[in-house]
């Protein structure tokens, strides 16, 4: 059986989604997996043992083409993709997106049964690509909405497996950012992950910053605030507030964040690709939520605090509630 799972986007969908393929993989070993993927997302998909084919495709590029060059070689980069799919011949195709782009991939496959989510429950149409739609229960976390959609073609108990690359280049440059930062392997070492695709999703800067000291002064907690493109002047604002003990993380690419959170005691962040990456390793999470509801999104799996804004906004949670939930993980 050829099996096509597509989920495009974003870092964080993509760790939720991972579960899905294990329990595709365990339940029918005889089947080949192939994930259609954003390039941007796909380096998490590297190695993974569930997974047979990673198919990149780069929608962002071709939404931005402009003039009859730009059109012309989207078209064409489509109509290979189309022809790639096709003679891939697959048996099922999953959307386990719910969008336009990807209803759109998953009928460009030609697989006689596509599932994807009940149109109540999906977005842009993207129903009108699939014959089996699945209306996944109310209230569960996003994880489980995704394990709802392989169910039909791999009945049994889910495996909740997210099995992430690991780099042995990534692990050696972070043990050595750590030696020359100070910090040695029995310090407790909090990750503070400020940023956030939406600026809604962002705690302000001034609290991280609050919390950073409370963790350094109050459990005596190693402090290293992690940072993407375009967010190390926010980096530096926090480590200024923090005080001792706060730190900047070194610049890190998908492979060097995940040892940053693998040797992390706790880490707290929004609604963001980090937070999941790190719940995924196991590592104690505290989430910040506001517009995007906690139970549905929030780091999956046991041990872990959400911290909810009661009017849907990021910033009605407050210092005293995220640094008592951090200094409590960090027991």
């Amino acid at each position: 059986m050829n099996v096509a799972l597509v989920k495009l986007s974003s870092l964080g969908d993509v760790v939720h989604a991972l579960p899905a393929a294990a329990t595709l993989r365990a339940r029918r070993p005889d089947a080949r997996i192939t994930w259609i993927v954003e390039r941007r997302e796909a380096a998490v998909l590297a190695g993974h043992p569930a997974i047979d084919e990673v198919v990149t495709v780069d929608t962002r590029a071709w939404r931005r083409s402009r003039g009859p060059a730009g059109w012309l070689a989207a078209g064409r980069a489509i109509a290979s993709l189309r022809a790639r799919l096709r003679a891939g011949r697959f048996d099922v195709a999953v959307d386990l997106q719910g969008l336009l782009k990807s209803g759109v991939l998953v009928g460009m496959t030609g697989a006689p049964l596509r599932i994807g989510f009940d149109p109540r429950h999906s977005r842009e149409m993207s129903a009108l690509f699939t014959n089996r739609r699945i209306v996944p229960a109310p209230g569960r976390h996003v994880v489980e909405h995704y394990l709802a959609l392989v169910e039909p073609v791999a009945p049994g108990p889910p495996v909740l497996e997210f099995r992430l690359p690991s780099d042995p280049a990534a692990d050696a440059a972070i043990d050595d950012a750590f030696a020359a930062a100070g910090l040695k392997p029995r310090d407790r070492v909090a990750v503070i992950n400020p940023g956030a695709g939406r600026p809604d999703k962002r705690w302000p800067a001034e609290r991280h910053a609050a919390v950073a000291r409370r963790l350094a002064s109050d459990a005596g907690a190693r402090v290293l605030v992690v940072w993407g493109p375009g967010e190390e002047a926010l980096g530096h604002a926090i480590v200024a507030g923090g005080g001792a003990g706060v730190l900047l993380a070194p610049p890190t690419d998908l492979h060097r964040l995940i040892a940053v959170l693998r040797r992390a005691s706790v880490v707290v962040a929004g609604d963001t690709g980090p937070i999941h990456l790190a719940a995924a390793l196991g590592t104690p999470c505290v989430g910040i939520y506001g517009p995007t509801a906690a139970a549905r999104n929030g780091p999956y799996g046991p041990g872990h605090r959400t911290l909810q804004g009661p009017d849907g906004r990021v910033e009605s949670v407050g210092v005293d509630a995220v640094a008592a939930a951090a200094i409590e993980l960090l027991g």
